[in-house]
């Protein structure tokens, strides 16, 4: 019989970073917790980065986590927004290193994609999602919270599909795989 796993989820921000803590128990999903970590009003990257760094190591030491999961950066045209994210999920990792727990990177594509079916959904297509696999009612000004819980449920299936032999690769096989997982 697996042990429970606690799994946390983090979208890094340098304004916002949205975090996402779930337990697995046998098929069960429980939500820990949950929220966002508000940076936009403090000065200067590098008390950011940590604010950042801090907030990370308080969660790891409060809900002891297994795993982490983390959103990697979105590849865009600002190259300094780069920087400054890559640096946001530099800091992040390293909190969980320092806490020798093991952390897996996932592109956005792919969280949406092992959420809701469609690796172009829109961030209220995966709240949505997100509300209804975890049947958690979620306030739309922790939208951020969302894609940390969706990190950490990405981890967990890409967990799944590994322990069974591979991932679904269509509805037909999803469906035949996770039948209550279906809602009438």
């Amino acid at each position: 019989m697996a042990k429970d796993k606690v799994i946390l989820g983090v979208d890094p921000g340098t304004n916002i970073m949205g975090y996402g803590i779930i337990k697995i128990t046998g098929k069960e999903i429980t939500v820990l917790s949950f929220g966002v970590v508000m940076l936009n009003k403090i000065e200067g990257h590098t008390l950011k980065l940590k604010s950042i760094f801090e907030k990370t190591t308080s969660l790891i030491e409060r809900y002891l986590p297994d795993e982490m999961a983390v959103e990697a950066p979105f590849f865009g045209k600002n190259v300094q927004s780069m920087l400054k994210l890559g640096r946001a999920q530099g800091v992040i990792m390293a909190a969980a290193l320092n806490k020798n727990i093991g952390i897996e990177e996932y592109a956005p594509r792919k969280i949406k994609q092992s959420v809701t079916g469609n690796g172009n959904a829109s961030k209220e297509q995966v709240a949505g999602m997100v509300e209804s696999i975890l049947k958690t009612k979620i306030e739309s000004k922790f939208m951020d919270a969302t894609d940390g819980l969706a990190v950490a449920l990405c981890h967990h299936y890409q967990d799944n599909a590994l322990l069974k032999g591979g991932g679904s690769k269509n509805w037909a096989s999803f469906i035949k795989n996770n039948p209550g997982r279906i809602q009438g």
